[in-house]
């Protein structure tokens, strides 16, 4: 009857978030490292955004508390996702260099590229990592996950409730 998603229900949503977020990673390792294709800093963004958005999330789904804001943390971090593949894909994969771009200074800024470079460095650029998977633009998946993301995010921010009696 209660329009508000249960307690249960939002920390579900909330693993269910980190999950796809460990999945895109995952699909793009295996991509990267199964069939060569290699990422340019702005698909390196994207991993470091979905990295960040279930860290937020699992930390929610651990934490009821927290979970609004962090929820309208991720969803914040979700925009940035779609800014950023919407980006890659329009204006970067025209581009034979990615060097210096925002991307590549926020990677290289917060030192992942030599912290974690299986995961956090750039070896290709943006034109070079501009390839499609079964006819979508490989950028435009990621746009559709941080879309989804980003709505369910909406989902915890706005039904999420907080415990009772605390």
């Amino acid at each position: 009857m209660a329009t508000a998603l249960s307690d249960r229900n939002t920390s579900r949503l909330l693993w269910g978030m980190a999950a796809a977020c460990a999945v895109a990673l995952g699909l793009a390792l295996a991509a990267q490292y199964g069939w060569d294709m290699r990422p340019c800093p702005w698909c390196v963004l994207q991993r470091l955004l979905f990295v960040v958005i279930g860290v937020l999330c699992a930390v929610g789904a651990l934490a009821p508390r927290l979970r609004r804001p962090l929820a309208g943390l991720s969803l914040l971090t979700a925009v940035a996702g779609v800014a950023a593949a919407v980006y890659q894909h329009t204006v970067a994969a025209a581009s034979f260099s990615c060097n210096l771009t925002f991307a590549d200074k926020v990677v290289s800024g917060l030192k992942l590229d030599s912290l974690l470079p299986s995961v956090f460095s750039a070896t290709a650029s943006c034109a070079e990592a501009a390839v499609s998977v079964l006819g979508v633009p490989f950028a435009y998946w990621s746009l559709a996950l941080f879309v989804l993301l980003g709505a369910a995010a909406v989902a915890v921010v706005g039904r999420a409730r907080r415990p009772q009696g605390h």
